[in-house]
């Protein structure tokens, strides 16, 4: 078999989104003839909580390697882990490509410093190496316009650093192609000499199967005779502004919606604050807290979940106002088999995942320009959707058609991608 360094700042049992990028191809890859070796920073130097029940979906004969790095100081000067362990994970990764006859490296980003170590790695041995773009690196941030502001100084950097990254680069991916296409456009020549390609996380059906057998319980809310929606994970910047536009027809249409109970769950501003509420302060300007909207800022481990998807009576997903987003979240929202109502861009490619495997409804917008129909036309949406809830049945969802979106399928398309960035 073909080795593969996938360089993965955070891994199981970090609960972070993130890792299940690396964690799903790492467990398909020797199925198409890869064996992936993982470089990883040990856990005791993550900020944010351990989910050991995440680590139990990791095969035990996955071979993984391990790093130290810098501790979070106080004041918190250096965060990003990325950083922490950069030198760590560039000596570690040398040393593995010499001695293990690596034939390909594999970076996943964020973090996106660790994408300079393809680079070093090129030099000293000639060992090619892809990046995978999780999220878009040069990215304009709320408040990067404000100059000498973080976020400033964070997209300076980022235009600075990115090119250095991707040169010589033999491969670049994305969970969509609106994620690296940026880099092509700003690095025209790579076309010539890199293979692109996207991917999706993909959905990973054993993992809803091991929530069965651990039997976890819901406890962040209880089931009632209300129509419970719950949205769980991070909310992008740019999805605020759609967030508060469905907000505002909620208020407005109150009493249409008063058997209705939204759970945002892990939507704070950081993993481990239990008071770091997102959702909280927009809920109470339209008066919506704590009859229409709750909100549980701190992340839980990933099969928590996955149960309270299954106790739920339907999914809520709520897109950004940008084209290239794809939720991580529709693939758990299908394998859970809970009808999805959903908020997306037009361009963002879960729209055609949940209408063609029909799975939920979608109500589709092509930017802030749209937000005044959000507002506007949000009780209709609604409307359809019920209906389409009062008939649904598990069985009527087209897994026929989503199998191509499966954790293993995408791990295909990648594999394949190697294969030609070897033989090219």
């Amino acid at each position: 078999m073909r080795k593969i360094l996938i360089i993965s700042p955070h891994y199981p049992p970090s609960n972070l989104a993130a890792v299940h990028r690396s964690r799903l191809f790492a467990m398909h890859l020797p199925s198409f003839g890869w064996e992936p070796i993982i470089l990883t920073v040990d856990e005791k130097f993550y900020e944010e909580g351990l989910d050991w029940n995440l680590h139990q979906l990791v095969p035990q004969e996955q071979r993984i390697e391990k790093v130290t790095a810098l501790k979070v100081t106080k004041p918190r000067l250096i965060g990003d882990i990325g950083l922490r362990s950069f030198f760590q994970l560039r000596k570690r990764a040398l040393d593995l490509v010499q001695k293990e006859n690596i034939d390909f490296v594999y970076i996943p980003i964020p973090s996106f410093y660790v994408s300079l170590i393809g680079q070093y790695l090129l030099k000293k041995t000639g060992v090619k190496f892809g990046i995978d773009y999780i999220d878009p690196w040069v990215h304009s941030f709320p408040g990067s316009d404000k100059k000498f502001s973080r976020h400033w100084w964070s997209t300076k950097l980022a235009k600075w650093l990115e090119p250095i990254a991707v040169t010589n680069a033999s491969l670049i991916t994305g969970v969509s192609e609106g994620y690296y296409q940026g880099v092509i456009n700003r690095n025209p020549n790579l076309s010539i000499k890199c293979l692109f390609g996207s991917m999706p996380y993909g959905g990973e059906k054993t993992d809803h199967q091991v929530v069965e057998k651990l039997k976890i319980l819901p406890y962040l809310f209880k089931k009632n005779k209300k129509l419970q929606f719950v949205y769980a994970g991070a909310l992008l910047p740019k999805a605020f502004s759609v967030l508060e536009s469905v907000f505002q027809s909620l208020q407005k249409y109150n009493t249409e919606f008063s058997e209705v109970e939204f759970h945002f769950i892990g939507t704070g501003k950081s993993p481990n604050d239990l008071g770091g509420y997102a959702v909280k302060p927009y809920a109470e300007k339209y008066g919506l807290w704590q009859t229409l909207i709750f909100e549980y800022p701190q992340r839980i481990p990933y099969l928590d979940v996955l149960v309270h998807l299954n106790v739920a009576d339907a999914v809520f997903i709520l897109g950004s106002t940008e084209p290239h987003y794809t939720p991580s979240k529709t693939y758990q929202g299908v394998l859970s088999k809970k009808p999805i109502m959903a908020v997306l861009h037009t361009k963002s490619s879960a729209v055609g995942i949940i209408r063609h495997a029909n799975a939920g409804k979608v109500f589709d917008i092509n930017g802030e320009k749209d937000l005044p129909l959000v507002a506007d036309q949000f009780l209709d949406f609604f409307r359809s959707f019920k209906g389409f809830f009062n008939t649904y049945s598990a069985e009527n969802i087209d897994m026929q058609y989503f199998e191509q979106y499966t954790a293993f399928h995408t791990t295909k398309v990648l594999s394949d991608l190697l294969d030609q960035a070897i033989q090219s």
